[in-house]
């Protein structure tokens, strides 16, 4: 009931420890004594169970996935303000291969975050079914946060909206155009790119001549590649060895059908498998934890789970199968003997619910020693592609 002016930024305590049968009335006093109480939040147990407390965000975009690709932007914003309240704008990219179709999901950025939060808890029940389908809401993951004064170093543009056609060298031709030799070099994957300048000076320049520009007949949009925080970037540990690769900038691809959550670019490191380079994924808390007497433990299924729960790129990609209602991946295992005498094996990864896509199938071109070596490096490879 605070009506006065906001509280100062970094004044919140957490206080544990709280009797049970102690509420607002007995502790409001208490706490006053050491000042003026802004607001007071009693965490309720009524179950015996224990709690999870986490940073609350002010988020005011969510998550929609399983949406039909035939569905245009202004379709999805219409039937997104015919059930929920504040919504201000919808972004929605296009398909890798067909630029005339979504990618199955849509970003639905609402006035506030209490607007968002109302929807959400309006959509998630599942009894709102646009166009037949039963849709996929969450909050969208804040894109990552690169401080100003690192910015300011880039001299690499990320180029996204790319056919899948367009080749490495058309894409230095382009971008080569407003001023000869400025590009150093240029990485794509799928249907985005990272083109790399000489110059800082160049880069921001050539972002704002080519962005919206037409390559190939798809329209662009290119921004400054944010550089990974290396305090949470992406890594994994492999024979005790973590190697960067030559991308060390945020720039994932957008995953297909109601799975990428972040309107960012995820960050992308690589971790090394017997020698070789592979994008890994993020690495998650290893802690151990006791389990007590009495606590009660609760049957979940995987896939209910986060995939900040996964460490490894095998469970990221069955993870990431089961959102798309695609098939378990299928993997096939071969060998071949090195001039050494060393068996080398490689898997290749089937993808039968997406055969009528460009391709259901990925075999990476590295060979490894172990299978579990050969089996991860697979489902990297494969979730780098779809």
């Amino acid at each position: 009931g605070w009506e006065g002016p906001p509280p100062p930024r970094g004044c919140e305590v957490f206080v544990g420890k709280i009797p049970r049968d102690m509420y607002e009335d007995e502790l409001v006093p208490v706490f006053e004594r050491a000042g003026k109480i802004y607001e007071l939040r009693l965490m309720m147990e009524f179950s015996g169970k224990f709690i999870g407390v986490c940073v609350s965000l002010d988020n005011c975009r969510l998550f929609i996935g399983a949406i039909p690709k035939d569905k245009k932007k202004e379709e999805i914003l219409n039937e997104m303000k015919k059930v929920t309240e504040g919504v201000v704008d919808v972004i929605v990219y296009p398909n890798a291969t067909d630029k005339t179709k979504n990618r199955g999901f849509a970003f639905v950025e609402y006035e506030s975050h209490r607007a968002a939060a109302m929807a959400r808890r309006r959509l998630i029940p599942g009894t709102f079914q646009p166009w037949g389908h039963t849709i996929q809401v969450d909050w969208a993951d804040p894109e990552k946060v690169v401080d100003e004064e690192t910015m300011q170093r880039v001299k690499v543009l990320y180029v996204r909206n790319l056919m899948i056609s367009t080749t490495e060298d058309k894409i230095k031709a382009e971008f080569n155009k407003f001023k000869p030799g400025v590009v150093e070099r240029v990485k794509k994957l799928r249907d985005y790119a990272f083109v790399h300048f000489f110059h800082r000076e160049d880069a921001v320049a050539a972002m704002s001549v080519m962005n919206g520009k037409c390559i190939d007949g798809a329209s662009i949009e290119v921004t400054l590649a944010k550089p990974v925080n290396k305090e949470s970037s992406w890594k994994q540990h492999f024979n005790g060895q973590i190697s960067p690769s030559s991308e060390n900038l945020l720039g994932f691809p957008n995953k297909e059908d109601g799975t990428q959550k972040s309107l960012g670019k995820p960050a992308s490191l690589s971790i090394r498998l017997n020698g070789q380079h592979s994008p890994g994924p993020p690495e998650v808390e290893r802690s151990t934890y006791p389990i007590f007497p009495g606590i009660k433990l609760t049957p979940i299924s995987m896939y209910s789970l986060k995939l900040s729960h996964f460490s490894s790129a095998v469970m990221h990609l069955d993870y990431f199968c089961h959102k798309n209602s695609w098939a378990p991946p299928e993997y096939c295992l071969y060998s071949t003997t090195s001039q050494d005498g060393k068996i080398l094996l490689v898997y290749k990864v089937l993808i039968s619910s997406i055969a009528d896509d460009s391709q259901s199938y990925f075999m990476p071109e590295k060979l490894c020693t172990t299978v579990e070596d050969a089996k991860e490096l697979a489902a990297q490879f494969t979730l780098l592609h779809l």
